[in-house]
């Protein structure tokens, strides 16, 4: 029976270095790998290039990294709600690849279908398109211009998922599936912390969103804060 489970958060981070690359699954706060990130904070791995939708917010997730000065960039598709992200970016301190949202998911994914390479139309004009490859082509009956983009190279993938079982199968819960499966699908070495671990044959098949074949490492995360990024509220009349 094949069984992906490590005992802890640390010996699932075994082998991350400085200088690595990592994709990290989540989406502001919502599906960030938690316990992944603080192992890391932890342990001090430095110089780390991080794939992420965003960086979190300024005292949790991959702002923790980012205080510390442990990342040296951040490819991703805005700052979002991070301070410390903005103030490093804009300093120079930090090195950051801003991406069209559709095209870091597709760049993941590419990575996980085995493709080297994908072309889109996002960016075509724009700052995103300088020093990049373009080729026109005709689709549906109406010529574009498309960019060729790459498909990342991450050392580890790091994502959170609701369940998953001892062979790597996960379930996502709503929206914190978001950039968590095409990373999952991504990573070299795909490292999935789970709220809830189970036995192989207790997860439906039909409800799995991520394969174990794509998943290397799982283990169950404990202490989750599940923070909420921006909360509104309105008052009940």
């Amino acid at each position: 029976m094949i069984n992906k489970t490590v005992k802890n958060v640390h010996e699932a981070i075994d082998g991350i270095q400085d200088g690595m690359t990592l994709m990290v699954g989540g989406f502001g706060l919502c599906g960030i790998p938690e316990n992944l990130i603080a192992a890391l904070v932890n342990k001090g791995i430095k110089n780390l290039t991080c794939i992420s939708n965003n960086a979190g917010v300024d005292d949790f997730g991959l702002g923790l990294l980012l205080q510390n000065k442990q990342i040296k960039k951040m490819i991703s598709s805005y700052v979002g709600e991070n301070a410390e992200f903005e103030r490093q970016m804009l300093s120079g301190e930090l090195e950051v690849d801003l991406v069209p949202q559709g095209t870091l998911a597709t760049r993941c994914m590419a990575a996980g279908y085995g493709m080297p390479a994908i072309y889109t139309p996002a960016g075509v004009g724009t700052e995103v398109a300088i020093g990049k490859e373009s080729r026109k082509f005709t689709f549906n009956g109406i010529e574009k211009e498309y960019l060729l983009e790459y498909a990342f190279e991450a050392d580890f993938a790091l994502v959170k998922a609701w369940k998953g079982d001892t062979a790597g199968n996960l379930v996502f819960r709503q929206t914190a599936m978001n950039f968590n499966h095409a990373m999952a699908i991504g990573g070299k070495v795909t490292v999935a912390e789970v709220e809830e671990l189970v036995e192989v044959g207790e997860l439906d098949p039909n409800f799995i969103h991520t394969p174990g074949i794509y998943v290397h490492r799982i283990f169950k995360g404990e202490k989750y804060e599940k923070r909420i990024e921006q909360r509104t509220t309105r008052k009940i009349s």
